[in-house]
């Protein structure tokens, strides 16, 4: 491993000029993903500054009736939290299908929003990657590719984001609140990851040196009636080939609202708009939870070895909307 500095932040202001002083820097929190990619040589930080002890650990409600979650708030913690488990119901059930207890208790919920691609091309400092070294090329494309995105990506990368968490938050419309030396900003979680094109290297619009304080979850009824549904190849501590976070207001029969996102299918959460438009105002049941999955897909891209991820998100919206429905009628 490479030599690095350590710095310890005591406040924000004092992180973010720490960053700012050298651009090969990093924040470290829990390490859980940054620590590996050291590990592998993916990642090369000359120093680290570690936000852990920042008091940006609490779950406190706003005035408008949602939630602020600060970003070293501990993905357990999250998880737990009375507020967020009857709220948000499908984000305490994406943090507990992310990894294993032990991680819990050290991944971040800032760190789990800027988390790195586990594509296996992108790890191997050996093979070429776009993401890792842009401009050597994406050899997913035309190699090893069967969990990788069906959902905008582009011949320069294929690569899926890994969070289960950020699938939940990009349902319920979360925004990032950050720091820079420039002062606060704010970004919906929806605009935070930019479109693949030609730069899969840059993986957020964060501006540079900006330091995640927090995550807002505005006031969202129909989030209280809300599940996580995630399919993996084995049954625990794996990530995701293909998930679904799934909120549902039924009325007289009708869909009043819904909140669809998926995730494991492109290099973001990806929030099914189209579907959701499709939804509102009709019939709930299977056959319109299909034709609005069917919609929604209908803009995959599979490879040769992914087709199989149309099916399965397909069945997930069926099967997960189904079980809300069943649920708003009883």
């Amino acid at each position: 491993m490479r030599e690095f500095d350590y710095r310890r932040a005591s406040d924000v202001a004092g992180a973010v000029a720490l960053l700012d002083a050298d651009p090969d820097a990093r924040f470290l929190a829990g390490g859980t993903n940054l620590v590996d990619l050291m590990k592998t040589g993916v990642e090369r930080p000359s120093r680290l500054v570690d936000v852990r002890e920042l008091p940006l650990d609490r779950i406190e409600p706003t005035e408008d009736g949602g939630l602020r979650i600060g970003a070293t708030v501990t993905n357990s913690d999250l998880a737990a939290h009375p507020a967020i488990r009857e709220h948000y119901p499908a984000l305490a059930q994406a943090v507990l299908a992310g990894a294993s207890g032990q991680l819990r208790n050290m991944a971040t919920v800032g760190g789990n929003l800027l988390q790195r691609t586990r594509c296996g091309y992108f790890t191997d400092v050996t093979r070429p990657c776009n993401k890792r070294l842009p401009g050597s090329g994406c050899p997913a494309v035309e190699g090893e590719h069967h969990n990788h995105a069906i959902l905008g990506a582009s011949e320069h990368c294929v690569a899926v984001h890994p969070s289960d968490m950020g699938v939940a938050l990009t349902a319920f419309d979360a925004v990032v609140s950050y720091e820079t030396s420039d002062g606060p900003g704010e970004l919906p979680l929806t605009e935070f990851y930019p479109p693949v094109g030609d730069s899969p290297h840059r993986e957020t619009v964060l501006p540079p040196g900006a330091l995640i304080t927090g995550v807002t979850l505005p006031p969202a009824p129909v989030a209280a009636r809300s599940r996580y549904r995630k399919v993996r190849e084995r049954a625990s501590y794996a990530f995701a080939i293909g998930s679904l976070a799934a909120a549902l207001d039924v009325r007289d029969g009708t869909v009043g609202e819904v909140r669809l996102a998926f995730g494991a299918v492109a290099s973001r959460p990806w929030r099914a708009r189209t579907a959701e438009r499709l939804l509102t105002g009709a019939p709930a049941d299977a056959e319109t939870f299909a034709a609005a999955a069917d919609a929604e897909l209908a803009a995959a891209r599979p490879l040769p070895h992914n087709g199989y991820k149309v099916t399965l998100l397909r069945n997930l919206v069926v099967a997960g909307l189904t079980e809300l429905a069943a649920e708003a009628a009883r």
